[in-house]
């Protein structure tokens, strides 16, 4: 009797957790600094619009850009170089899922996506390499997935993602591959949504 007490109440409390309104939609924003794996600094900025298919997820597409100045290593050359700041554009469906089990503002969530990265050119400063004909990475195209968490505060939102963009190759004037330019990066993401799915007792 007092185990079907307690799991009639269990029931009955998990019935006023807060949660998102399935079947609304919301566009959100974001924009923070990216930095790179191997050091430095860029800025991303990201669009999103999402639909709520359940209670605490959603899925979303994001369209995102980044501006990173890429760390290039040379496999003949012991030294590492920077090459001018270029700009990553992605497409990435995205999931969402929330942790709220309370609050009417607060909601903890994990996220992961997978999308397509449009990777552009980037110069080298030749003058930094004696007698090396250097060549330049050529803008190209990679498939790659993404992570992230953060935290929810009424429309208001801050989260950390990572995206898992594999290396370009850099090629010399011959097309010789002779390095490549590190893509990964790690944001802090700031921003903010309007739309449907504000959290509400269920």
């Amino acid at each position: 009797m007092k185990k079907l007490l307690t799991l009639c109440l269990f029931i009955g409390l998990s019935t006023l957790t807060f949660a998102q309104q399935a079947g609304k939609f919301r566009i959100g924003m974001d924009l923070g600094p990216a930095i790179p794996k191997n050091g430095g600094i860029g800025a991303l900025v990201n669009i999103e619009p999402k639909i709520n298919v359940r209670d605490n997820l959603n899925v979303g597409i994001r369209l995102g850009i980044a501006g990173l100045a890429k760390d290039v290593t040379y496999f003949d050359i012991s030294q590492d170089y920077e090459g001018e700041v270029s700009a990553n554009v992605s497409v990435a469906g995205t999931l969402d899922y929330y942790f709220n089990n309370g609050g009417s503002n607060f909601a903890p969530y994990i996220g992961a996506g997978f999308g397509y990265y449009a990777l552009s050119s980037v110069e080298i400063d030749a003058g930094t390499i004696d007698d090396t004909d250097v060549g330049n990475l050529e803008a190209n195209f990679k498939w790659s997935p993404m992570l992230r968490a953060g935290i929810e505060l009424g429309r208001f939102r801050m989260g950390a993602e990572y995206n898992f963009i594999p290396p370009s190759n850099l090629q010399d004037t011959s097309g010789a591959v002779i390095g490549e330019a590190i893509n990964q990066y790690f944001g802090f993401t700031f921003g903010f949504y309007v739309g449907g799915g504000r959290w509400r007792k269920s």
